[in-house]
């Protein structure tokens, strides 16, 4: 009789063991299946508003309305290859930038001082391995050519259009595809017919997808909090002490990941997601110029509720405060880490 309860016994803990890993595995996978799907989808939190450097949102729209037919025929069929290539509208607005700033959308059939063999929509040279002449004045060639160069960038999806565009144009003047920025995404909203040109969950195919919770936001959150009211140390990392960034990378330490030092790098530490999408854990940003994510002077932990724990300044204790999605130097995407 023994024996078979000890059976018994032993047999339940096998089935439970069993029915517990089933469970954890089940949980895991589900998790890994919503973020693939999520990474796959044609989400661009990093398109941000289709405002320009000084927040006026109708600045993309008048650029855009000033151009010709033939140059919005231009931008339809950059979009139109990317749509055929299931290429996220974040790779059409980086071509649509190089276009605007090379060419001004239009197929130039000669080169300059600078570059006498450069031809068509990205002043590509002939004699540089880009194609042949004949080739560099077909639209339809020219635009793959680009795709096909943006594509093979390391972490080209986690970069500013107009960063993604002089990565493959490499021009003398790096920052000047920037300036076409809510241009090219008014094109996206309206040529590309895209109603919301970050991508993130508004189109019907996307509504339910949702980016997972990151598990160690708790861990992360708790350490933060046993930090509050001690003092902002530039440089700090505590635990006397710590300067914004530094709070944030020793929480996240604490729930076993890690983090770069300053805020600036920290915005590129995670998935990205608009920011009033922001869960418990997320971090939020500050920057003078809110659409250059270069600019980025500070970071802060949201809380939920409206809510943001950090490490302000000199002279302010790392406290809770209340927070708003529109503050003027809101960054419009917060990044997940870990995730």
């Amino acid at each position: 009789m023994k024996v078979w309860i000890i059976v018994g016994v032993a047999v339940g803990l096998v089935a439970g063991l069993f029915l517990v890993t089933l469970t954890v595995t089940s949980v895991v996978t589900n998790e890994q299946q919503a973020l693939s799907l999520f990474r796959m989808a044609t989400c661009n939190a990093a398109i941000g508003p289709w405002a320009d450097a000084v927040g006026d949102a109708a600045a993309g729209e008048g650029q855009a309305g000033r151009l010709s037919a033939d140059q919005r025929g231009i931008a339809a069929q950059i979009i139109s290859i990317g749509k055929q290539r299931q290429l996220p509208p974040l790779a059409w607005q980086a071509a649509i930038q190089a276009g605007m700033q090379e060419s001004s959308l239009t197929n130039v059939t000669h080169g300059d001082v600078a570059g006498p063999d450069s031809r068509g929509i990205f002043q590509m040279r002939f004699t540089m391995g880009w194609g042949t002449e004949a080739q560099l004045l077909d639209p339809s060639y020219a635009i793959n050519k680009f795709y096909d160069v943006l594509t093979k960038i390391p972490n080209w999806q986690q970069m500013r259009p107009g960063d993604a565009a002089q990565s493959v144009e490499r021009s003398a003047f790096p920052d000047a595809y920037d300036k076409w920025e809510a241009m090219a995404a008014d094109l996206i909203k309206t040529v590309g017919d895209v109603a919301d040109p970050t991508g993130c969950g508004q189109q019907a195919n996307l509504a339910s997808l949702v980016l997972p919770a990151n598990q160690a936001a708790a861990k992360a959150i708790a350490y933060a909090q046993q930090q509050l009211g001690k003092p902002y140390i530039w440089g700090g990392n505590g635990p006397v002490g710590y300067d914004c960034s530094g709070l944030m990378q020793q929480a996240y330490l604490s729930a076993g990941i890690q983090l770069p030092r300053v805020a600036a790098d920290q915005y590129h530490a995670g998935s990205m997601l608009p920011v009033d999408q922001a869960q418990p854990g997320d971090l939020v940003f500050l920057a003078t110029d809110k659409s250059n994510p270069a600019t980025i002077h500070h970071v802060a932990m949201y809380l939920g509720d409206h809510k943001i724990i950090e490490a302000q300044d000199f002279g302010i204790p790392i406290h809770i405060r209340p927070f708003s999605f529109t503050e003027a130097e809101v960054v419009p995407q917060a990044v997940r880490p870990g995730v």
